[in-house]
């Protein structure tokens, strides 16, 4: 996937929005954790350039150090999401990744992932719709 930089802020910023569109699944069997969140809330920061790469992409691993801790499939899932969000600051591919675990975080927490996906796709900004989904 070959992006420039205002692709590659705005893929980061997707992916954030498919990993907070699930974080209360994380949430609400992990109050008071807030590795997950912290990741989407650095890759936001990132994205606006008041966060350098080094520190939004340590929130990666706590993420999924947070998923790790995490016992319930949603919960695991939406930390990934949430990990693999704050990952797609280095390598804007994550951002794939990201959404991908949401869709599992929404299916294992009840809800339909062909919903999860159709909010995915509302949210993709035009502009990245082309570079994602060149045969469209």
């Amino acid at each position: 996937m070959k992006l420039g930089k205002d692709e590659h802020r705005l893929l980061a910023l997707w992916a954030a929005d498919c990993a907070e569109h699930v974080l209360a699944q994380f949430e609400g069997k992990r109050p008071g954790d807030v590795r997950a969140r912290d990741a989407v809330v650095a890759t936001r920061a990132w994205a606006r350039g008041e966060l350098p790469l080094a520190l939004a992409r340590k929130t990666t691993f706590s993420a999924h150090e947070a998923a790790r801790d995490a016992i319930n499939p949603a919960a695991r899932a939406a930390a990934r999401a949430a990990g693999h969000a704050a990952a797609a600051t280095h390598v804007a591919s994550h951002a794939l990744h990201a959404a991908n675990y949401a869709v599992d975080a929404a299916e294992a927490g009840g809800i339909d992932p062909d919903a999860e996906r159709a909010w995915q796709d509302e949210q993709l900004p035009d502009a990245l719709r082309a570079i994602l989904y060149p045969e469209d």
